[in-house]
């Protein structure tokens, strides 16, 4: 991509990364490549607010694992919070996540496919050069995800399946209160717990043939998928 796709004088860019080193890095190397933009910087989801707030950019880079405020840890939800009301209040904001959490993004599959903003995804490991190409890809307004398998395999999970992985493994609790929880009944709890499987090809065949429960297969299935943290 031509770097005067937007023109110098109007490009605004938002970068979101906790660590110094990292943000410094990233800021730099779009400085070097957009030497005329308005670069800004966040280190938590707070900041990153105030900064939209107070000018809206034409691209927001944002990593996914954030704390809030400068005195709590880094947490990826944390970062998918933040995310997730960008889709929603910007919804024409161009958005490139580098992360190397990127997988969690299937999360947001749903909200990411009614953007309307350039979305693109940058793996931490990537050289800056691919950086840049994937970065500029965003400002043209394109949608580049491929990197999160998941997604691209075309998994589909809806909000109740995912609520109930996290009651269950980041919270341990059982389906009568998971039920309680979410309002619903048991039964319906017990669905949900079938449909995830489904959709993350688990049978009661694998329990056979791993040796495992198949709560226990589903719990590190959806680890590898990043459903969960």
């Amino acid at each position: 991509m031509s770097n005067d796709a937007i023109a110098p004088t109007t490009l605004d860019i938002l970068v979101v990364d906790d660590h110094e080193m990292m943000l410094d890095g990233t800021v730099g190397a779009l400085q070097a490549a957009y030497p005329d933009a308005t670069l800004r910087r966040a280190q938590t989801t707070t900041a990153a607010r105030e900064q939209l707030t107070a000018a809206e950019p034409n691209l927001a880079v944002v990593d996914l694992s954030l704390p809030k405020t400068p005195d709590d840890t880094s947490q990826v939800d944390n970062g998918l919070e933040l995310l997730r009301s960008l889709l929603q209040d910007f919804p024409q904001l161009n958005l490139a996540v580098q992360s190397t959490y990127v997988k969690v993004l299937v999360r947001l599959k749903h909200e990411i496919d009614a953007h309307q903003g350039g979305f693109t995804v940058i793996d931490k490991s990537l050289s800056k050069d691919d950086m840049l190409l994937r970065i500029g890809w965003a400002l043209q307004g394109l949608t580049h995800t491929k990197d999160i398998r998941a997604m691209q395999a075309g998994l589909e999970v809806k909000p109740e399946w995912l609520d109930v992985l996290t009651f269950a493994f980041q919270e341990g609790l059982q389906d009568k209160a998971i039920a309680a929880r979410m309002h619903v009944s048991e039964r319906l709890v017990r669905h949900y717990w079938t449909k995830l499987q489904d959709a993350l090809d688990i049978y009661p065949e694998d329990s056979k043939k791993d040796g495992k429960n198949l709560r226990i297969i589903t719990e590190i299935r959806a680890r590898e998928e990043g459903l969960i943290n």
